[in-house]
């Protein structure tokens, strides 16, 4: 791969870690204590995954958000920088509060408790164009908690394509479940990565086909992750659809994530639609060996056995 700048790609998103804890339970209250299998404080954020799955394949990344000059941030940027990730713009706040997510796993579910602190902090405003000559493409991840990221949204993704700089975007789920600004944003989209259930939530669609089709009309290409069934690629009027691998599943924490970086490497890479689909299933598949969303990320010549 040639690269003709310093970074393959640019994340801005949040930073925050997870507190996972695993077991066949269900809190209640009333004071009730229940025993878990296992605790462990790992990487969390959608964009940090993204970012660092994407380092594990070779991608020179690089990220902007904002996180306390606490113990929680200290952590997030302390194993950033072990992944290979660059965090030398990273916007650390002097009286700031890192946000944090405690993860109650079981397996293939998970249920989700965020505080959110400097997750939605992060604008537009202070991504500088200086920033972005230097990476060949922009990722944004968890557009409904970036508050004060998405209404600059479409103008830094306009920014970022008149300086060369192609686009992804991942929205996440919407806690609101309104879904608005999407549909504003797809246009200057390059690469659009949704859920089954987002992309239909989305699109009002009652079948991910046709999900696939009307996101097709507005965007250059979307893949969506169907979890072990793999996936559904669209882009410029072709459709591909294609399997997971089997895999014993710890967690599924950040799969989403690993296969958006896989598919990103394959994009960046000019690889086709289907092989790009093919390594994104397999590092989405691979990631859930192991608690947490970025122990079990592969490296390129892992996923390439795969394929």
């Amino acid at each position: 791969m040639l690269r003709m700048k310093p970074y393959d790609l640019l994340v801005a998103g949040e930073i925050n870690p997870d507190l996972i804890l695993s077991g066949d339970v269900e809190p209640a209250f009333g004071q009730v204590e229940k025993l878990v299998d296992s605790a462990v404080l790992t990487i969390g954020s959608s964009s940090v995954i993204f970012a660092c799955g994407a380092a594990r394949l070779g991608l020179k990344a690089a990220f902007i958000g904002k996180c306390g000059a606490d113990v929680f941030g200290r952590f997030m940027l302390e194993e950033m920088q072990k992944r290979g990730v660059n965090v030398e713009n990273v916007i650390q706040v002097p009286d700031g509060v890192t946000g944090l997510s405690v993860i109650l796993n079981r397996g293939v579910d998970r249920a989700i408790l965020t505080h959110p602190g400097l997750i939605s902090a992060l604008s537009a405003e202070d991504i500088p164009d200086a920033l972005l000559r230097q990476a060949r493409h922009l990722h944004v991840a968890s557009y409904f908690l970036q508050d004060a990221l998405r209404p600059g949204l479409p103008r830094l993704f306009e920014r970022a394509r008149s300086l060369g700089l192609t686009t992804s975007l991942d929205t996440n789920y919407d806690p609101s479940e309104t879904w608005s600004g999407v549909f504003d944003l797809l246009p200057l989209t390059n690469v659009f990565l949704p859920n089954e259930v987002e992309a239909r939530s989305l699109t009002a669609a009652e079948t991910v086909e046709e999900a696939a089709n009307r996101l097709g009309v507005r965007v250059e290409t979307a893949a969506i992750k169907l979890g072990k069934e793999g996936a559904l690629g669209v882009s410029k009027g072709r459709k591909v659809r294609v399997q997971s691998i089997p895999v014993q599943v710890v967690d599924t924490v950040g799969a989403g994530d690993s296969f958006d970086a896989g598919f990103i490497y394959g994009y960046l890479n000019g690889w086709t639609l289907e092989k790009s689909l093919r390594l994104a299933c397999v590092c989405g598949a691979l990631s859930t060996q192991a608690p947490g969303g970025t122990a079990a990320q592969p490296a390129l010549a892992q996923a390439l056995a795969y394929l």
